[in-house]
């Protein structure tokens, strides 16, 4: 494959994974080639054309030619200049790797992380929570992840990557829209009696077993054992976590569990005080499972993969 047909694909399985379904995203797509075609000056000059076939602007090649034969690559939840140094070392070692690919994006992947958090949006509402009020809240949250991530060094990874002639290739809300859509498949149709039995249940999954081996299982963080569960929100994709106040609108839509990877404390706090069960499943386990999910479909196509920084490999077909 060319690291042109692997963003591809990647793209292609983050919009079929995609909470607001591919025919909205589609939708998406077709609305902003209109609203593109009709800006002149500065807003034309700087618009990014890409997003006018990718909707997750934190998911792009970073570094390198797209035309570039990729035979095998190095993939990690994290790649910073010490990875890119670590692809150069393993190619002196006659390692062979062709790609660094990253699931956490850097450069203007992570600048305009922001910009994929309207996802959540639709998530909130299929949750039950007003959609003006999720839109509301969302906008407010928005602006803080995004002045949150303005004042860093976005291209520390790019310029070793460049340096050392890396190509780099960064998939951040396609593996999480992926993983997303697995864990509600897993939980879906299934009842629990207690908050014991649903832990139980998510423990299962092979990268929170491997995780857990490590000393770093899933967590109840909110309610107990006993807990009933209710109604779950499972939260695994929007590029980075909502605000406590739109954890509380999910409390007052009636969700009495969230399953997420990583929630903030003060979200935690404010949760315990609405009686919400929360599971924190575990950031770098919980980022493997879309990750594992493409990289099992490019071994498929004779790609292999070597694993790094953080990365459980589970390959799923061991456990169909």
């Amino acid at each position: 494959m060319t690291l042109q047909e692997i963003y591809d694909l990647a793209i292609k399985m983050g919009i079929e994974a995609d909470p607001r379904g591919g025919k909205r995203v589609k939708q998406l797509l077709q609305k902003r080639q209109e609203e593109f075609k009709d800006l002149t000056g500065k807003k034309k000059i700087f618009f990014d054309t890409e997003s006018l076939i990718n909707p997750y602007s934190d998911s792009r090649i970073l570094n390198g030619n797209p035309k570039t034969a990729i035979r095998k690559l190095l993939v990690g939840i994290d790649a910073e200049a010490s990875e890119v140094l670590l692809f150069d070392r393993l190619n002196q070692a006659g390692a062979k790797i062709d790609l660094l690919v990253s699931h956490h994006p850097s450069g203007h992947a992570l600048a305009s992380l922001h910009e994929v958090m309207e996802v959540q949006v639709d998530m909130f509402a299929e949750a039950q929570v007003p959609v003006n009020v999720a839109h509301s809240l969302f906008q407010t949250r928005i602006g803080e992840v995004q002045r949150r991530f303005s004042p860093l060094n976005h291209g520390h990874t790019i310029d070793a990557a460049k340096l050392l002639s890396v190509p780099l290739l960064s998939i951040h809300t396609v593996w999480d829209n992926m993983g997303h859509k697995f864990v509600v498949g897993y939980l879906n149709n299934k009842e629990f009696a207690n908050l014991e039995e649903l832990y139980d249940e998510i423990l299962k999954i092979p990268e929170f077993t491997e995780a857990a081996k490590g000393k770093n299982p899933p967590i109840i963080v909110s309610g107990s054992e006993k807990s009933r569960v209710g109604r779950i929100a499972v939260g695994y994709t929007g590029g980075t976590s909502p605000s406590k106040e739109l954890y509380i609108e999910l409390a007052k839509a009636g969700v009495g569990t969230i399953v997420e990877m990583h929630m903030p404390e003060e979200s935690v706090q404010e949760l315990k005080k609405m009686h919400v069960n929360v599971i924190d499943c575990g950031h770098m386990a919980a980022d493997s499972i879309g990750a594992n999910l493409f990289l099992d479909a490019l071994e498929k196509k004779g790609v292999e993969v070597v694993p790094c920084s953080g990365l459980i490999r589970i390959r799923r077909q061991k456990y169909a």
